[in-house]
């Protein structure tokens, strides 16, 4: 293949995309990646420092590693960043102020890490004050210049596990059956949405697996997956973020469409789809087996991208070790791309 033509082959990963206010200028997704380089919750000239080098080169839309409400279960590491609070707010306002310098877009992901027990051990007025927290964090975030904002409603962190039976043993109006356990990510969002406006995107993450069982399916076919996701579509989510381990695997037998391609065709949303883009190993064999990961074609994703199986294409590892993954993957530069290997976690930890 020519340099001209691997660039025409890439060309869908550089269309613009818009939802409500928000305009991008490619369809590459910076993947939230959880980080501990705030102390005390603050981010730092080196935490826009990290963000402005993918915007610099390239990248469509950043969204920043976890970011905690205030509760005091919110989060168990200390230097986690916050998305409340004066010192934390004005840390982040630089933060956007870096990355649209250089051109780039970013939105925050509001995160409560989960109950320290049961989300049963909460009383209703405590869920009602959390809930008003993930609104109160996400106004700010506009306040401050930030373009949107994602929920973190995946991975077994709190609105995950509401979502969960196994982890959801309530009676009264927060459990039950598996829209009844929605409720709670409803509230959030139209909190939010009252919080923000119409126009301001939100962005929803949710996964079928769990931190503690990767096989595990909130939603066990199509229509268990429909009924899941129209709450929480109808309640303001603008765009679903579809966590998957391996973004080519089909999510159910019949179909080769990933979550991201059926939470689409269901909800008629716009989604993100994300899983070891341009690896060819799974991001858990380095926690397990502690290896990293060779660059892979991403011959497939932009084949399913054309054909619209999704709208956006989010990154992790690999801008993790290559922040010039975007622009490289663009100008046919692919033989330059940087394998991930353990050593990238300093950009991590």
């Amino acid at each position: 293949m020519t340099d001209s033509q691997s660039v025409k082959s890439v060309q869908s990963l550089f269309q613009p995309f818009r939802v409500g206010n928000l305009s991008l200028s490619n369809r590459i997704v910076m993947a939230p990646m959880t980080r501990q380089f705030s102390p005390e919750g603050v981010p730092g000239d080196n935490v826009a420092a990290y963000y402005r080098r993918r915007a610099e080169n390239g990248v469509g839309l950043i969204v920043t590693e976890g970011t905690v409400i205030d509760h005091p279960d919110a989060s168990n590491q200390q230097n986690v960043p916050h998305i409340h609070g004066e010192a934390a707010l004005a840390g982040w306002k630089n933060v956007v102020s870096e990355v649209h310098a250089a051109g780039g877009k970013i939105i925050p992901q509001i995160w409560h890490m989960g109950a320290r027990g049961q989300v049963g051990d909460y009383t209703e007025a405590e869920v009602a004050d959390i809930v008003k927290q993930f609104a109160h964090s996400a106004a700010a975030a506009k306040e401050i210049g930030f373009d949107g904002v994602e929920l973190h409603g995946a991975h077994e962190y709190l609105i995950d596990q509401f979502f969960w039976g196994k982890t959801n043993p309530r009676t009264d109006r927060y459990g039950g059956d598996m829209v009844e356990r929605t409720r709670f990510a409803v509230e959030v969002i139209e909190a939010v949405r009252a919080a923000v406006g119409p126009d301001f995107p939100i962005v929803f993450r949710f996964s079928q697996w769990k931190g503690s069982d990767y096989t595990a399916k909130l939603a066990e076919t199509p229509e268990e997956l429909e009924q899941f996701l129209k709450p929480l579509s109808e309640a303001g989510v603008d765009v679903f973020h579809c966590s998957t381990r391996r973004f080519w695997q089909p999510e159910f037998e019949g179909s080769d469409l990933n979550l991201a391609g059926w939470t689409k065709k269901l909800t008629g949303k716009p989604t993100i789809t994300v899983g070891s883009v341009g690896l060819d190993g799974e991001f858990m064999t380095l926690f397990k087996e502690g290896k990293g990961a060779e660059v892979s074609g991403i011959e497939q994703l932009l084949e399913r991208l054309e054909q619209n199986e999704f709208d956006l294409v989010a990154i992790g590892r690999a801008l993790i070790a290559d922040p010039a993954w975007s622009d490289k993957v663009q100008q046919g530069r692919q033989d330059e791309l940087v394998a991930f290997s353990p050593a990238a976690l300093q950009e991590l930890y």
